[in-house]
């Protein structure tokens, strides 16, 4: 589909890569952009956003490159959307719903269709009055009262009616996935998520971790769906930056100072991606997903270091973080990609002697020892703060 971008700056000192990743949004949802019209205002414009002069200018270009779909880079409100269709004679897709198109077209599991449908309705109850436009609503006059108006009132009990049906079926679901998690405290498991800007390579980590095969591509939210795989990380005492705990370093008996094996039953996750100004109901509508990031023991921030961007999307997970309220968790930062910025793999400690960061390439399967490491450094720290978690070691 032929794409005409209309991208707002606002004023932020980052609108170029905001601009660039709305791009990668569009060309996700399998957008050909024919062209791109760029605005600067101090405030949106309250009818147009942009403006009546551009969209004048607008509209020509629409004409010119012959474009089927208008994509704008900044969330519109109802009748801001209602009036540019009327001006373009086109649709006008804003950055929310082009997200929930990504959703839409990724989703492959059950509950992850399930979750994107109660996003796009709710996101629709405020939209329906510009689909009955044909119906002539809001005009008077004889034969022209009452259908829209019935229709339109129908078609809200309608949705209404499917969003409770399918918060239902997710309160299911997420009944399910509680019962889950009880089973894997009860075997003594570390519960390990993989959390994230949109795109930073999780996937491709935990593949790399659990060799399960989950799809990975250079492309934002190439996966919907948490994706889970117990594994069994081994001790670590000869990784550069990271020792064994010290339950596990003392000898057999025999005085030799020889360390015995240790290791964790980790069960890790891989959750969805997050992006900047994520829209709120999805936020809400995939919290039974969420919730795995919630109830987890620890966190691996997966960050791409070879994006320029990286300070201002770790601060954007850690908000969605906070939002969901898992912003108290342990986290460690995973530094991927380091093979794109030619860093070495190698593990960072903070002034408290614990292991904050660690830098990796999960395409070079560089660092992941490191990684692993540092993951049952963490578990051990768990162990001794949790009454309920076995620490698992070999004979």
């Amino acid at each position: 589909m032929r794409a005409l971008i209309i991208s707002v700056d606002l004023g932020n000192p980052d609108h170029q890569a905001h601009a660039d990743e709305f791009a990668m949004l569009a060309e996700g949802a399998g957008a050909d952009i024919v062209g791109t019209l760029n605005a600067r205002r101090d405030r949106p414009d309250a009818k147009f956003f942009i403006g009546s002069g551009k969209v004048e200018e607008g509209v020509a270009m629409a004409q010119a490159v012959l474009a089927d779909v208008v994509l704008f880079d900044q969330p519109l409100s109802p009748a801001q959307q209602r009036n540019l269709e009327r001006e373009f004679n086109l649709r006008v897709v804003d950055r929310v719903a082009l997200i929930l198109d990504i959703f839409a077209l990724r989703a492959k599991s059950h509950e992850g269709k399930l979750q994107v449908e109660l996003a796009q309705l709710q996101h629709l109850t405020t939209r329906l009055t510009r689909l009955w436009t044909h119906l002539e609503r809001q005009r008077g006059g004889i034969g022209m009262r009452g259908p829209g108006e019935s229709q339109l009132e129908m078609d809200k009990r309608m949705i209404g009616a499917k969003i409770k049906v399918l918060r239902e079926r997710l309160a299911r679901v997420e009944r399910q996935r509680v019962t889950q998690r009880r089973a894997r405290a009860r075997g003594g498991a570390l519960s390990v998520s993989l959390v994230g800007y949109t795109n930073a390579g999780k996937s491709t980590l935990f593949n790399a971790l659990t060799r399960a095969g989950a799809y990975a591509a250079d492309q934002l939210f190439a996966t919907l769906d948490t994706t889970t795989r117990r594994i069994w990380i081994e001790g670590a005492s000869s990784q550069e930056g990271v020792e064994p705990p010290q339950a596990f370093s003392t000898s057999s008996g025999g005085g030799s100072g020889a360390a015995r094996p240790w290791g964790y039953s980790v069960v890790l996750s891989d959750t969805v991606g997050f992006i900047r100004d994520l829209p709120p109901n999805l936020i809400a509508a995939f919290r039974a997903t969420l919730e795995e990031t919630v109830h987890a023991d620890l966190l691996l921030h997966v960050v791409d270091a070879a994006s320029e961007q990286r300070d201002e999307q770790i601060a954007e997970v850690n908000k969605v973080l906070t939002e969901i309220g898992a912003a108290q968790i342990p986290t460690l930062l995973v530094y991927n990609k380091i093979d794109k910025v030619g860093l070495q793999a190698r593990a960072e400690r903070d002034a408290h002697g614990t292991i904050a960061r660690v830098f990796v390439s999960a395409v070079e399967r560089a660092g992941l020892d490191v990684l692993r490491g540092a993951i049952a450094e963490a578990g051990q720290i768990a162990g001794s703060n949790d009454p309920n978690f076995e620490t698992l070691q070999s004979e």
